[in-house]
Order: structure tokens, then sequence, then C-alpha cells
């Protein structure tokens, strides 16, 4: 939910005590609606996220490790000049606005001057503002008097802050008390009190027995039912809140804590679907090229299926050489090489003679060879690349972890079906190393391949003597079991055979046939894509297939 006054309350009341005294040691700004200040306190290091994102807008600790552009943007530039070894006085809120005013002690080499840096979460008008002395040094978001906006926000300019709606505020009780003369629903609450959200409503709703009075509004908004908690629906992370009365949620000590845990799923996730969205649409695009390729070859290959008659059209020209006349138009010769004999007609150039029209036969004929010759390679090397793009597509379908993608995108990359990000030019690329999935039981490893350049790793590096599994006929993640030189029992294989059957194609199935053999039977022929092997003595499981996640571990291997 959009962060209301009434959230934002406590986050600016738990920041003022957790960044007072702090100083500023580096602003970055990760995307043009994003900041994160890190501010050393004697706590340790504070990392501040401030977006301005429509959707997704607040302020809040970040706890995953920050990020930054390769080139700092220009309002990156104006705070880095003004706020770095700025002292952080006060965290407060104007009012009951959704806003955050950080008060800053800011000295300089030779000036010392005191800033304020207004955070207005305010759905698609949230935005970062600087001011000192009440005139704007420098905003995210900028207006001009040209646009027509209602605020004007440029440098210069004095700030003021955003029109007060026409609501009750619900920190004073006598003006909640008239507005709250025969209402008390949440959408009431929503319409009628400032700060409130409809989500914040229903809450209250739910608290006061679905009818709260305006004592009841003053006393909630007051920290009476203070428990803050993550909300969760199916299993994953849907809000945090200062309370909660229904449903499952978990709590944490602060709201602070509980939006931290919140933004980080929700920031994780976005990362994951962001990421998984530009290697699919890549993805997507190489097929779609490997398809219309394969269309074209076809078609040529069709164009050329009248071969074998323009060779015989060709002998049967200089078998008959004595009966043609020079000049001649066509040729009427019996087709020796079907058992029927049957009577053929046969073009012929009448500016040619007799042996100029065979050769032309001839010559076409070699053409039409020549070209089927270089279609078949052709054909083997785009259905070898079709195959190739589509185990690319089972290692993104089956990620579970951002992680995951590193490789396949350094493949896509590779493919040239995908530009790297920010790489200088001339640079060398280096292909991040994702761990394996890793496991433990009947005291063996068990490791399993994320993708094709992790599959090659993770084959490469067993031993002689280890299990190498695949499932049959089918994509999967090479699965390894680490065998120390001893026999890998019955149970160990049938455990990692289910994993490998999770790890692949056939997932839904019921049984899953998965092959196993020693490493030393598994070869990689030369010039092969990664991931691809050829393996001989191997034996077949049949597997129900399992996650194991009781024996994952943590720690994955590299």
């Amino acid at each position: 939910m959009p962060q209301d006054a009434f959230t934002l309350k406590y986050v600016i009341e738990e920041l003022d005590e957790k960044l007072r005294g702090g100083k500023i040691s580096k602003v970055n700004q990760p995307a043009k609606d994003e900041l994160t200040l890190f501010i050393y306190t004697q706590k340790g290091t504070v990392k501040l996220e401030i977006c301005a994102h429509a959707q997704n807008c607040r302020l809040n600790v970040a706890a995953g490790a920050a990020h930054n552009q390769k080139t700092a943007l220009s309002f990156c530039m104006l705070l880095r000049k003004h706020l770095t070894g700025a002292v952080v006085k006060s965290v407060k809120q104007p009012g009951f606005e959704r806003i955050a005013a950080i008060t800053l002690d800011c000295a300089g080499d030779f000036d010392r001057a005191e800033r304020v840096l207004y955070c207005e979460i305010m759905g698609k008008y949230s935005n970062v503002i600087l001011t000192e002395e009440g005139k704007i040094l420098g905003a995210m978001k900028t207006t001009s008097l040209e646009s027509g906006a209602k605020r004007i926000l440029f440098t210069g300019a004095k700030y003021e802050l955003p029109e007060p709606q026409d609501k009750a505020d619900p920190t004073d009780l006598a003006a909640l008390g008239n507005a709250m003369a025969g209402g008390g629903d949440a959408d009431f609450i929503a319409n009628k009190v400032t700060g409130i959200s409809y989500a914040t409503a229903l809450d209250i709703e739910a608290a006061f027995g679905g009818h709260a009075s305006a004592k009841d509004i003053y006393d909630y908004v007051g920290g009476k039912f203070y428990s803050p908690c993550v909300t969760f629906k199916k299993g994953a992370p849907s809000d945090f809140k200062v309370c909660c009365f229904d449903g499952e949620k978990k709590d944490y000590p602060t709201l602070l804590d509980a939006q931290t845990a919140y933004y980080d799923y929700v920031c994780r996730k976005k990362a994951f679907d962001d990421k998984k969205r530009r290697l699919d649409s890549a993805l997507r695009s190489a097929e779609k090229k490997c398809e219309k390729r394969l269309g074209i070859i076809l078609a040529r290959h069709s164009e050329c299926r009248d071969i074998e008659d323009v060779k015989l059209k060709g002998e049967l020209i200089t078998a008959n050489i004595y009966a043609i006349e020079r000049g001649s138009d066509s040729l009427k010769a019996v087709n020796y090489y079907d058992e029927n004999m049957p009577e053929v007609t046969i073009a012929l150039d009448p500016r040619l003679t007799p042996a100029q029209n065979a050769q032309k036969y001839y010559k076409r004929y070699a053409k039409l060879k020549r070209t089927l010759d270089a279609l078949a390679v052709q054909k083997k090397d785009t259905e070898d690349e079709k195959t190739y793009l589509a185990s690319i597509r089972f290692s993104l379908d089956k990620a579970d972890d951002i992680t995951d993608f590193d490789e396949a995108e350094s493949e896509l990359i590779t493919l040239g079906a995908l530009k790297a990000e920010n790489e200088p030019k001339n640079k060398k690329r280096e292909t991040p190393r994702a761990p394996y999935r890793t496991y433990e039981y009947g005291g063996f490893t068990i490791i399993a391949g994320r993708n094709n350049v992790q599959n090659e790793r993770l084959t490469r590096s067993l031993s002689e003597k280890d299990l190498w599994l695949h499932a049959q006929r089918y994509h999967s993640s090479h699965v390894g079991i680490l065998s120390g030189g001893r026999e890998v029992p019955d149970g160990v294989i049938k455990v990692a055979a289910e994993i490998c059957a999770y790890y692949s194609e056939a997932r839904e199935g019921a049984k899953v046939p998965v092959d196993y053999t020693l490493k030393k039977f598994v070869k990689k022929p030369s010039g092969a894509k990664p991931g691809f092997v050829v393996y001989t003595d191997y034996k077949t499981a049949l597997a129900e297939p399992d996650k194991h996640a009781e024996l994952r571990r943590t720690d994955d291997e590299r």
C-alpha cells in the first residue's frame, strides 16, 4: 500500500531516534527516482532508502546491498556537494502530511548551513527536495512556470508544503468529533480523515468492531494498538502495518524492522521479475529469429525438390543426343530409369546445341546439389541452436533466485541475443559464478546445476568415480553425487534422481526416467554448446520429482 501519513508517523519517529546525530558519509542514486543515503551512527552505518517511484514510494532502512549507477545524475551530484559530511539533527513530520523533513547541519570548508531534505511520499507526486533557509536548492522532480503545476519546484523558488486537504486532522480530537458525526466505517474514515488510507481505515474498522468513534480513531492514531507486523497472502508478504487484527502475519519489534523486511522482499522480487522479463524478451526474440531462419531453410530445401528430375533430364538428353536436331525446343524420350518406361518431354533451348542443353541441366543439378549440401549444414546448426535456446528457456523457467539468471544472461550475451548493460567497450566480461544447489544426504553431498554454463562446470568438477545424473530425453539440471571414492548407496541415488527429476522439463510428471553413470563415461563433444554432453554405460531409475528442500544447504557451494 502507499505509505499514508499514519504509517509515516511511526516510521519518522523511529528514524528520528535511529538517525539523530548520524553523519552522511555517501550519497548514491541507483535510479532516477531512488536515493540511498549512507549515514554513520554510533550503532553502525544505516542505509536510508528514499524512493519517489509512483508505485513503491517509501522512506525506509534498506537491508540488501546498495547499488549505484556508473554515472551520477545531476541531483545526486548536488546532494553529494551539499550533504556529504552533514549531521542529522532531526527527522520530523510537518503537520500530519506524508512528508519527512530531515534537518541537517552541513559544515563545508568555508561555510556552515542548516539544510532540510524534504522526502514527500505521495504516490505519483512523490519527490525529494533540498532546501536552505526555505529556498529550494534542487529537486529530484522539478516543475516550471509554464507547466501550470500547482506547486513551483525549481532552484531558487520558495518551498511550500502541499495545500492541505479538506479533511479532519486525526491528532485533533475536536476536529475528529465534528467530522465523525454520523459515520465510522472504513469508507467514511478514509474520505473524512486526513492521512488515513483505505487500508488503514479497514484496520481501524476491524479494531473497533466495524464502527469507530472519534475517540477510537484518536487513540488508534496515537498508538493504542501499536504492534508492527508484516502480513501475508498465500505464503508471501503482502504488506507491512502498524497493527493488524486479521489474517496471517509476522510481528516485529519496530515498524522500521517490519518495513525493512517487507521492502527487502518486494525489491528482491521486483529485481527477479525485471531481470527474468528482460532475459525472457531477449530469448523470445532469439527463438523467433531461429524459427524464421529454419523456415527459410526449409523453404529453400523445398525449392530443390526436383533435383533428381533435373539430373534425369540431363542424362536422357545425353543418351538421346544422336536423335536431337539442332534448334529443337523439346525432346521426347523414354525414361529407362522407370520400370514402366514412360515417355517424358524435356524442354530444350533452341539456341543451344544438344550437348550444351545437356550441360545446362548438369550445371543446374550441380548447383542444386551444392545448395542442398549447404542447407543440410545450416539446418543442423539452426536445429542445434533451437535446442540450445530451449535449454536456456528451461533454466529461466525453473529459476527460483535472481542468481540463477547470471550465467543464462552471459549465454545470451555470447549468442548476441542480449546486450551487456553498462559495460565499457573493449572490457572483457567476467561470467558470474552462481552457487550450485547443494544437498546433504546419507553422508554424501549432492550438487545440482542451475543452467547450461553451470551444468558444464559441475560436470567438469566431478571426479572419475563420482556419479552423474540427467533426465532421459528431457532438458534437466546436471546432478552430481560426490562419492569420495566410496560406493554410492541406492538410497542416495534415489534422492539425487528425485532432485534431478524435479529440476527437469518433466517436473509435472508422475515418474521421470533419470539416467546415471560414472563421470568417466560422460564426455563433451568438441565444439558443442555449454552443457551438452554424451554418455555411455548408464543405468536408468524412475524417480518422482521432489525438491528435497529439507536437505538443501543454505551455504550453497560455488
